[in-house]
């Protein structure tokens, strides 16, 4: 067991390592930490306390809230204090907190009301004779900073009450950055050669803190008030949502997804449901605020010193934590695209441990300018890909130098990189250049094109390394005995293999269109061509004009096809497979019209007369795509029950013709937009 005197040493490291972070996060706007990172300090803080409670001091930071109040603003008292909350980190946690709320309630049940966690900067704006007096940030909970003047710039924010307003009111809520105004903000600076800003957070925190209004005003900030503070001369309320109804009877922004819930088990059915769609929204938020609704109930139960014990934040696992960037390596993809990627220190991040993440491109990396031994913040949401989001400047080496992309491919030919003008990728434009060749090997096998089990980038690589296949059409030539030096193959593994290949011979044509890996043909492409030619072979001899003319292929993807079956090199993979006994001509012919061939509709919210699954199948069976996300090339947006607000917004903002089951429905069958 650890000795008193060792215990009280790592409380104190500890309470200064958080002081720290703290003074980062609320004073600096640059932490050096992620959240979920700074949570657990002060979980193992507070669990020494609490093991050691001869050992808390008044001024431990899980005694006290936030951070001190910066110097560049004025500071503003505030009458009733801004608190900050305890957290739970799951339904143990959760359930523990409901205990506590029902011993203090004398084993009373109290019903809850749950509110989405705004991942943004806590506001106090204060009213008086119903004109905005002042807006103050929390700072340490009892005086924080003024910042009316930014706070001002900021559309839903009253600057004016109805007549009959009380004397005084003070509204709390989060100020936050909308997704679609941070990316915005990202590509200004992005396009200025300026540093981006690594989330929506820190990009709200930093806007707010301009001295130049002007600039916050320009950063499209938004807010939502979730309670009341003081309020002189006010009406009368029993519960919490009947304050919400009144400060939206006032003019403030209130959320619309806070539920009043009768037990914990919905309330965490609650936090589960927006856990999983938390990316369905214009803002980002990281966890759901749980809090007790009968005002009377809450005076029962009181506060500590730092949080009140009727509310709990149920914090969502982190999708963002802080590693060590080891090295840049760069890809090269089987069109020879170059792309480069971090090495980083294994991290647990958004359920999974990452050790590799995207960097994109050239431009991507000069602009983040993350460099080989800086710390830096991973991103992972859900089944994106991981990325690298920016570095933590105050903690790079003194040493650190800017990264160059490289000029040769590392590959055994050492060929030239070249990056074309004005394209943002830098490719290797040898095509015996090994790399691609086992790219487009890899790709030929993948799920979405051949489908053939087993073989995957290792064995791919293993087979390339012994000479045993060289392009697609080698691997219809492997045989058992290629694979009986070979460590870890033995007959029941090899034959595993050689039978997935064999069943990929009678692969739909489409498949097989795909697998070829021709710039620019994808799926939808695809299944048009083997439609409207029937084989291969028919495909492979036809005009560029003839390609063309099929409905929904444009002009780039047809000379990308024709381009791609004229070169020599090609033809003699086609003849390999024609060989092997691949079939050229299976087309799964269907009487559904096309309609919909070669546009993009994306599907939101529940549909009564389909599911999800049947939605997506009846547009592609007509031809179409249904990406998860909204561009400017989607042709329609589905709006069902409960839509996610992100995708609704962008259909919005891009001017995408938004639709009704009715006309979903209408749109199947003429492919035309009504009206």
């Amino acid at each position: 067991m650890a000795d008193h005197d060792d215990i009280a040493s790592e409380i104190d490291a500890l309470r200064a390592e958080i002081r720290e972070h703290n003074r980062r996060y609320f004073e600096l706007d640059e932490p050096t930490v992620s959240d979920a990172e700074f949570d657990e300090l002060v979980r193992r803080l507070r669990a020494l306390e609490e093991e050691h409670p001869d050992l808390i001091t008044p001024d431990s930071p899980t005694q006290r809230v936030g951070g001190a109040v910066s110097a560049t603003f004025a500071a503003v008292v505030h009458r009733v204090p801004m608190m900050s909350l305890d957290n739970a980190f799951d339904l143990k946690e959760l359930n523990a907190w409901g205990a506590r709320v029902e011993r203090g309630l004398g084993r009373v049940s109290a019903a809850f009301v749950a509110e989405l966690k705004i991942d943004g900067l806590a506001m106090s704006l204060r009213y008086e004779g119903g004109r905005l007096a002042h807006a103050a940030t929390r700072g340490d909970g009892r005086v924080g900073e003024d910042v009316t003047a930014n706070v001002a710039t900021i559309s839903v924010v009253p600057k004016r009450l109805p007549k009959g307003a009380p004397a005084v009111v003070e509204v709390r809520g989060e100020v936050y950055m909308p997704i679609a105004a941070f990316e915005a903000l990202n590509a200004r600076q992005a396009a200025a050669g300026e540093k981006l800003f690594a989330n929506p957070r820190n990009s709200a925190a930093g806007s707010l803190r301009q001295k130049d209004p002007k600039i916050t005003a320009s950063r499209e900030l938004a807010m939502w008030c979730y309670q009341p503070g003081e309020v002189v001369g006010g009406p009368a309320f029993t519960n919490h949502l009947e304050t919400l109804e009144w400060l939206e009877s006032l003019g403030f922004p209130v959320n619309p997804e806070i539920r009043r819930l009768d037990g914990l088990d919905e309330v965490y059915t609650f936090c589960q449901g927006w856990q999983e769609r938390r990316h369905s929204l214009s803002y980002e938020i990281d966890g759901v605020v749980v809090k007790v609704d009968a005002l009377s109930q809450r005076d029962e139960l009181g506060a500590t010193s730092k949080a009140p014990r009727w509310a709990i934040a149920y914090k969502f696992p982190p999708e963002e934590r802080t590693t060590l960037l080891k090295d840049i390596m760069v890809s090269i993809g089987r069109t020879g695209r170059a792309t480069p990627f971090a090495m980083l220190e294994p991290v647990f991040v958004g359920g999974s441990t990452v050790s590799l993440a995207t960097l994109h491109n050239d431009d991507q990396v000069r602009v983040k300018d993350v460099r080989p031994g800086d710390t830096v913040i991973v991103r992972k949401a859900g089944d994106v890909i991981p990325e690298v989001v920016g570095p933590v400047l105050a903690l790079r080496p003194e040493a650190s130098a800017p990264w160059t992309f490289p000029t040769i491919c590392n590959c055994p030919l050492h060929t030239p990189l070249v990056r074309l003008e004005g394209e943002a990728d830098t490719r290797c434009v040898e095509p015996a250049c090994p790399y691609q060749r086992d790219a487009r090997i890899i790709h030929f096998a993948s799920r979405g094109a051949m489908d053939i089990e087993g073989l995957g980038e290792r064995t791919v690589y293993l087979l390339s390394d012994r000479n045993l296949v060289r392009d697609a059409g080698d691997i219809y030539a492997l045989r058992r005995e290629h694979f009986a030096d070979i460590d870890g193959w033995g007959d029941v593994s090899s034959g595993n293999l050689l039978n997935a290949i064999e069943g990929s011979k009678t692969r739909l044509l489409p498949n097989l269109l795909v697998a070829l890996g021709i710039k620019h043909l994808g799926p939808a492409a695809a299944l048009a061509f083997a439609n409207a030619f029937g084989s291969l072979d028919a495909i492979m001899n036809a005009s560029r004009e003839e390609l063309g003319a099929v409905e929904g292929i444009g002009p780039i993807i047809a000379a990308s096809v024709h381009h791609w079956f004229s070169e020599a090199a090609n033809r003699a993979i086609v003849e390999k497979l024609r060989a092997a006994g691949v079939i050229f001509d299976r087309v799964e012919r269907t009487s559904v019209a096309q309609t919909l061939l070669g546009k993009a509709i994306v599907v939101t919210g529940g549909l009564e007369g389909f599911s999800r699954e049947e939605a997506e199948a009846a547009i592609k069976a007509r031809g179409g795509k249904s990406p998860g996300s909204v561009s400017k090339k989607t042709y329609a947006v589905v709006v069902g029950a409960d839509p996610g607000a992100a995708k609704f917004a962008k259909a919005t903002e891009l001017g995408v013709p938004v639709l009704d089951e009715a006309g979903f429905v209408a749109l199947l069958e003429s492919g035309a937009l009504p009206g």
